[in-house]
């Protein structure tokens, strides 16, 4: 019997796949949000609608994340959805300052901060789409395969999606470079 199988009557389980899918699923979420606290919230959810719906959950081909990340990606969804209906204004983000090692040399934290946050800022420029396929690949390190089942798309096409995200974000860092040297 899987560890999923399992999960399906015994909650100790699916605490183990919890344990084994919450810290990808936080930092998905997070650099889609920008908010740590709508992350740690939407996470929450996540982890209660998989074990709400687990008992319905049939192995398809898929990894088992790929049915997580698929949750993340429809909470998320909403999330903009609500936001867009009644914007609010997070005051206790701790924003990029979640990722960094304290160093004791708080000018290095403070490049390092700056510089996590303009890159953040650029990619929330990029499509939906886009900024899922960049944190999938490189936050989660997940192989175009991998996220071709989560996006529902080849792995041709998640190929030809990366390119052509690069090639924005070069675009976009251009453009921002050329308009503070003017």
């Amino acid at each position: 019997m899987s560890l999923i199988d399992a999960a399906k009557t015994d909650p100790a389980a699916f605490g183990e796949l919890y344990l084994r899918y919450v810290e990808r699923i936080n930092n998905y979420i997070y650099f889609r949000t920008s908010s740590v606290k709508d992350a740690e919230d939407l996470t929450e959810k996540v982890f209660f609608k998989a074990l709400s719906n687990i008992k319905g959950y049939r192995h398809m081909g898929l990894p088992f994340s790929a049915w997580l990340y698929r949750i993340a990606h429809n909470l998320v969804a909403n999330y903009y959805q609500d936001r867009a209906r009644k914007p609010e204004i997070a005051l206790d983000d701790v924003s990029a300052q979640a990722f960094i090692q304290s160093d004791h040399q708080p000018e290095a934290q403070v490049v390092k901060i700056l510089e996590i946050e303009n890159l953040l800022s650029i990619i929330h420029k990029l499509a939906p789409i886009r900024q899922e396929l960049l944190i999938l690949k490189f936050v989660d390190q997940l192989s175009n395969a991998e996220i071709g089942k989560i996006l529902r798309k080849s792995e041709g096409a998640i190929k030809s999606l990366y390119h052509r995200t690069l090639l924005e974000l070069r675009e976009i860092m251009s453009s921002e470079e050329e308009g503070q040297n003017a």
